[in-house]
């Protein structure tokens, strides 16, 4: 599993100018809709909104090194540096309830809807390349409620623990399985309860579990109390396979919405490759739908970069560790991108 290092430290809450906006839809000149005022239930919370693109993304910081001497390349990295992505809080933030709230209150003097993932269940990826995560479930509902706590009554949008569902069978007893179950639910109703909160469940993908299994692990999670279900975090499936995949799920769920990571599938897996080789830094991939609520499909809520583009998913296939910036293969990406 993947992670993109995010740390909001500081001694003081300084906030930095306002930062640039786009609408969700991908109208130019649309409104954006209020994250301040409370969510109704049921609603798609990307509906309206707009995203905040990060002024000092390490895409926009790569990009301007480059401006003068590789100035094609620059222009190449600009594709990500102009587009929202998801930020990721875990084990890595001291204060989560403290970087929390900087990060929706960064969003909300715009009137940016906050997207961001939280990764801290005990056992995190199984011990791969993102091992971590807190120390137990009594400490990690602890966490969820400084989470909860940070967020406050604004809208947001939490894609909630990565691979925690697909690989519950895989390194864990049946009691610790149960317990990751419990703590799952423990998450959404805290964060459901908020005024403006709306929980994804991450759900794995395609190639991974079958539609029954995945909702059947998505009903003992409270998917029923959460807003949707995440598909493709931090992998490259193809959309247009995610999408009936996802369909699947939902027609086993209650209908639930659901979302798709379209960072990096713009050229879909790799041909042939299984295990490691599918998932962690393969070679040829390309950058994949910009962010945008305009999906075409009425369980679709949005398609979003979930996975910051150039983040590498570990040490493997050349990469540094999980979560480093690894500029080199973002240029891939963005130069390989369709659009």
């Amino acid at each position: 599993m993947n992670v993109a290092l995010l740390a909001l430290a500081g001694a003081t809450c300084i906030l930095p100018p306002k930062a640039k906006t786009i609408p969700a839809s991908g109208v130019a000149g649309s409104s954006c809709q209020s994250v301040t005022s409370a969510r109704k239930k049921g609603e798609n919370p990307f509906a309206g909104a707009c995203f905040m693109v990060e002024p000092l993304s390490n895409a926009r910081r790569q990009a301007e090194a480059w401006r003068s001497s590789r100035p094609e390349d620059a222009a190449a990295m600009d594709k990500i540096a102009s587009q929202p992505s998801a930020a990721w809080f875990g084990d890595w933030n001291g204060r989560v309830d403290y970087d929390l709230e900087i990060y929706v209150r960064r969003h909300a003097r715009s009137d940016a809807l906050p997207v961001f993932v939280l990764y801290n269940v005990p056992n995190r990826d199984c011990g791969q390349y993102s091992r971590g995560g807190a120390t137990g479930p009594e400490h990690y509902k602890t966490w969820i409620d400084r989470a909860k706590k940070g967020i406050g009554s604004t809208r947001a949008v939490v894609v909630l623990e990565p691979d925690a569902l697909g690989l519950m069978d895989r390194c864990l007893a049946p009691a610790d399985q149960r317990a990751r179950l419990d703590m799952i639910c423990y998450a959404v109703h805290a964060l459901e309860s908020t005024p403006g909160a709306a929980v994804y469940i991450d759900a794995g993908h395609d190639a991974w579990l079958p539609a029954a299994d995945m909702a059947d692990r998505l009903k003992r999670a409270c998917i029923a109390e959460a807003t949707g279900f995440a598909l493709n975090t931090s992998n490259y499936r193809a959309t247009a396979d995610l999408i009936r995949y996802g369909h699947e799920i939902s027609s086993r769920i209650g209908g639930k919405h659901f979302i798709i990571d379209t960072a990096r599938n713009g050229n879909g897996p790799p041909q042939g490759a299984a295990g490691e080789a599918a998932w962690c830094n393969p070679d040829g991939r390309a950058l994949g739908t910009p962010p945008t609520n305009n999906t075409g499909d009425a369980l679709v809520d949005a398609f979003f970069w979930v996975k910051p583009p150039g983040e590498s998913d570990g040490t493997c296939n050349r990469g540094p560790r999980a979560g480093a910036w690894w500029p080199e293969y973002a240029l891939g990406l963005a130069k390989r991108a369709r659009w």
